[in-house]
């Protein structure tokens, strides 16, 4: 950006913006508020760029308006980051915030190059990723009726010992249950019908999942996902969908970082300590590895739902597939075998799990199998080895 550059800080809200326009070599901004509606944003665009000498450059946080303003300022032709709000410093003594005050800082940090903008996704990037966070909250709603259900009838003493919850046989012992009181069994039957409702809304769900996850552009990368042990279509949708233009992290490090699989470390002189994990980014994602990583404790075989994903699939995407069964699997119980709790294991597992997803995602021209080009990989020790990348076959 060149010294002509103005900067626009926007603190945005449901009914309407603040505004803060840095005019170049001007110390104070030019500061009022626009509705949240495109007229006016389009008014406040044109007023911008009368007012400016040069560039245009618009930022503001991300948050619940989404990406909609983004791309509106983009159709009017100027420039607009969507800025990650953990990544935006803040003066530890400063306990002051108002819109006006949160624009102005923003326009701020933005002149000063201080802040961390986001890859916006587009459209129906957008939209693949909406539907699958959807089917996340079915299930969420799904889980959250069924245990609604077995607290209302524990309250009365009904208690189902047959069989596990939720299989036919408990259903069916739940549909021909009469309690003695009318009230209460009209109640019983209206989270009877809740429950039929939501675990339809879930089965549409996961059938307008499957029919995305077999057009393009996600047809191929969730079938090389799914030759991994512990992804099926679902995780592999959701891995492809929240991970849009993979490109654009450079390094398995990086993806990593994103997902905040790495530790947390607090250092100083000599002194080097590491806690959990950051915990940063994008949970979701998170959450997905880890219960994959889960199925890389259980004995390396080769079984006829695995069989069948890879088959057909290319050769370097089923050879990273291998790899990385194997090696997650000497890594989960190398683990575990030292007195690590299972789900450390796991989230260890996760972590390198992400750099084999990384691998897939950015496609052939990655060069093949974790390993092959990795600069160090004929090093002779294997600490040094792991230097290069964490997906390399000596690793940790």
């Amino acid at each position: 950006m060149n010294e002509s550059t103005t900067f626009v800080g926007l603190d945005v809200h449901k009914l309407e913006h603040a505004v803060a326009m840095y005019l170049p070599e001007q110390t104070e901004p030019q500061q009022w508020t626009v509705k949240n509606n495109p007229t006016e944003i389009a008014r406040m665009v044109r007023r911008v760029g009368k007012l400016a000498l040069g560039p245009v450059v618009f930022a503001y946080e991300a948050g619940v308006c989404g990406f909609a303003l983004q791309r509106l300022i983009h159709e009017h032709g100027a420039a607009c980051q969507v800025i990650a709000p953990a990544l935006t410093p803040v003066r530890p003594g400063d306990r002051v915030a108002t819109d006006r005050r949160d624009a102005r800082n923003l326009g701020r940090l933005l002149r000063a190059g201080l802040l961390t903008p986001i890859h916006p996704p587009t459209p129906a990037q957008e939209a693949v990723r909406d539907l699958c966070r959807c089917r996340e909250a079915a299930m969420i709603d799904l889980r959250r009726i069924r245990q609604q259900i077995n607290k209302f009838l524990l309250r009365r003493g009904q208690i189902f010992l047959d069989a596990k919850n939720w299989t036919g046989k408990h259903v069916a012992w739940l549909r021909a249950m009469r309690l003695p009181l009318e009230t209460e069994q009209r109640v019983f039957e209206n989270y009877l019908l809740e429950l039929e409702h939501r675990r339809q809304r879930l089965e549409d769900l996961d059938k307008d999942v499957h029919e995305q996850a077999a057009e393009a552009p996600y047809r191929e990368p969730v079938e090389w996902l799914r030759c991994f042990r512990g992804v099926d279509t679902l995780t592999a949708l959701s891995l492809a969908a929240e991970l849009y233009a993979i490109e654009r992290f450079g390094r398995p490090r990086e993806l990593m970082a994103y997902l905040g699989l790495i530790p947390s470390e607090q250092s100083s002189g000599q002194t080097r300590r590491t806690g959990s994990i950051t915990k940063a980014g994008n949970r979701r994602v998170r959450r997905l590895l880890i219960e994959a990583a889960h199925h890389q404790g259980k004995p390396i075989r080769m079984s006829k739902v695995l069989v069948a994903r890879r088959r057909g699939q290319p050769a370097w995407v089923v050879g990273i597939a291998q790899r990385a069964q194997k090696r997650l699997h000497d890594r989960y119980w190398r683990l575990v075998n030292r007195g690590k709790a299972p789900n450390k294991a796991a989230t260890a597992v996760a972590r390198e799990f992400s750099g084999f997803v990384w691998s897939v995602l950015r496609g052939p021209r990655t060069g093949g199998l974790p390993g092959d080009a990795c600069p160090a990989a004929k090093a002779k020790s294997p600490r040094r080895r792991c230097a290069a990348t964490p997906v390399c076959q000596g690793g940790v």
